[in-house]
């Protein structure tokens, strides 16, 4: 039973340039424009008007725009849930200007060693997660640790849980990794694998919505039978300011917004779009996350029953549920 017709999350791409070299992504391998603050004031005021009530902004790095403080303020001070990720190269020079404006901001971190890190980030970052994260304990922000799960380095969860996030009173994030188009991320966790993840992510202070790993285990998306709901739960903005459809990695069809994302969102053209989330052959097996959590919280399946626990607790404990309340 579906429960929310309308789309609830926003990934707003401010750039695909990005200043790292993860081996797992391929995002900054595009030439990309910026986008423009007139843009963000008029697709801002139509996602209201659609019902959304999370702005992801992303990329890329997001930092890299020099505007990406006036675009999450003027988005949280709507009433959005603002989220941002980002590998904090930038966040130390930032932060007093992000202060406040963000509800989920995380910082990627993938080992409890600098070498390992920086090696699968391709870049030397290690030192700025660090520093990131002492800069805004003392600005009263509450980052948390976003650690990408591979076979390679789920051994490393006990390090960087017990080092890191719990002296530092950081929730971690588990996000376990995907697969899209060319990109690769190595052997996938087996069974017992997922199950020790699973286990892993009922610790006081870890968040791991249970639903990726049943997910998993259930072979990801089918076509004859689609758990994805990308496209009517999730809008993706291109830094073109178009409109991504289905969703961001597959991106078969790109509309350009023009001041219209309202208008547009109902068009026959998006709307067949829509029709076709996780039914398109490439949709087979997909596990992506940031597409999937929406999904699992729109209709009443046992996903949706998986996933609520965690959700809950995550969102209870960084009182996002307050601004739900008043949107």
């Amino acid at each position: 039973m579906r429960l929310v017709h309308h789309p609830v999350l926003c990934n707003y791409y401010v750039t695909y340039r990005c200043n790292a070299r993860c081996s797992f992504c391929d995002i900054w391998e595009k030439p990309s424009p910026y986008i423009q603050l007139a843009d963000v004031e008029q697709n801002l005021r139509d996602l209201k008007r659609l019902g959304v009530s999370v702005v992801d902004f992303t990329g890329g790095e997001p930092l890299l725009h020099r505007q990406i403080h006036e675009f999450v303020g003027l988005a949280h001070d709507m009433g959005f849930i603002t989220t941002l990720t980002t590998n904090c190269l930038l966040y130390p020079k930032y932060a007093e200007r992000l202060r406040g404006k963000v509800d989920m901001l995380h910082f990627s971190l993938d080992a409890s060693e600098k070498e390992v890190h920086d090696k699968g980030r391709g870049v030397a970052c290690y030192d700025f997660v660090l520093e990131s994260i002492r800069v805004a304990k003392e600005l009263g922000e509450r980052p948390d640790i976003l650690f990408t799960v591979f076979r390679e380095n789920l051994h490393d969860l006990e390090a960087v849980y017990r080092n890191i996030a719990q002296p530092n009173g950081l929730v971690l994030i588990l996000n376990p990794a995907f697969e899209y188009n060319s990109v690769e991320t190595g052997e996938q966790l087996s069974p017992a694998e997922l199950d020790y993840l699973s286990a892993f992510g009922k610790r006081p202070g870890v968040y791991l919505n249970q639903a990726f790993i049943q997910l998993r285990k259930d072979g990801g998306n089918h076509v004859a039978d689609p758990v994805c709901k990308a496209a009517s739960t999730t809008l993706v903005i291109s830094p073109s300011n178009e409109l991504v459809l289905p969703c961001y990695h597959l991106g078969e069809q790109k509309f350009p917004i023009q001041g219209q994302l309202y208008d547009l969102y109902h068009t026959p053209e998006v709307r067949r779009q829509i029709a076709l989330e996780g039914r398109l052959p490439q949709c087979e097996g997909c596990t992506i996350n940031c597409y999937m959590q929406p999904s699992f919280a729109v209709e009443i399946n046992k996903y949706f029953w998986q996933a609520l626990p965690s959700t809950l607790r995550y969102n209870w404990h960084k009182g996002t549920w307050k601004r739900m309340l008043v949107r």
